[in-house]
């Protein structure tokens, strides 16, 4: 069970740092991932770099073993699909939520306030995956899952700028969820979303 564990981490650090390596420019658009190269960098085996390449060519960011860079139009088109579908995860949360879930999502509007960069992430990422896993549909949850190393690049961007507001949004967002007010909650969300859009912009523009 052990080594299970530790080739899971290994995979799992391999895939974060590669994802940030594509995100950040340091891979950039068209660069062709070889595994030898990749594990004899990161002093890993080829088993857990070969599981993380499968992870971003299904996330999108790899295809045919070649790094693809998210454009202006990938961004617009990824954040309307999130408007959609996490807009109305937030109004079904607002059905289905349970407390724990409630208390946790009132956590990650304290750390936003008051935590580090880092824990402010964490933070932020936990918020978003509560409401969708909240959601209760499988389909819409493996939808944004596909999404999430292009989420990960914007949700980075609007905290590491300090986007205005953020936080102030996402208790308005706890506060109609737990008031069980889904057409409310679903109206922020998207009002959040779309905000988040409008402020990446801005700065890639």
């Amino acid at each position: 069970m052990y080594g299970s564990e530790r080739s899971r981490s290994a995979s799992h650090q391999s895939y974060e740092i590669l994802r940030d390596k594509i995100l950040n420019g340091e891979l950039q658009g068209g660069t062709k991932i070889v595994e030898e190269k990749i594990a004899a960098e990161l002093g890993v085996s080829r088993t857990p770099i070969r599981e993380s390449i499968r992870k971003l060519e299904y996330e999108g960011l790899i295809v045919n073993k070649r790094v693809v860079k998210p454009t202006e139009k990938d961004l617009r088109n990824m954040f309307q699909v999130r408007i959609l579908l996490e807009g109305y995860s937030a109004q079904c949360a607002a059905s289905y939520i349970k407390e724990k879930e409630l208390e946790e999502l009132l956590t990650c509007v304290e750390i936003g306030k008051n935590g580090e960069v880092e824990e402010i992430m964490k933070a932020n990422e936990r918020f978003h995956e509560i409401i969708v896993q909240s959601s209760n549909n499988p389909v819409m949850i493996d939808i944004i899952d596909r999404m999430q190393s292009t989420i990960y690049l914007f949700r980075k961007t609007v905290v590491f700028y300090n986007r205005p507001h953020l936080i102030d949004e996402h208790e308005q967002i706890y506060e109609a969820i737990k008031g069980r007010d889904g057409q409310k909650a679903e109206q922020l969300m998207k009002s959040h979303l779309q905000a988040d859009l409008e402020f990446c912009l801005h700065l890639i523009g």
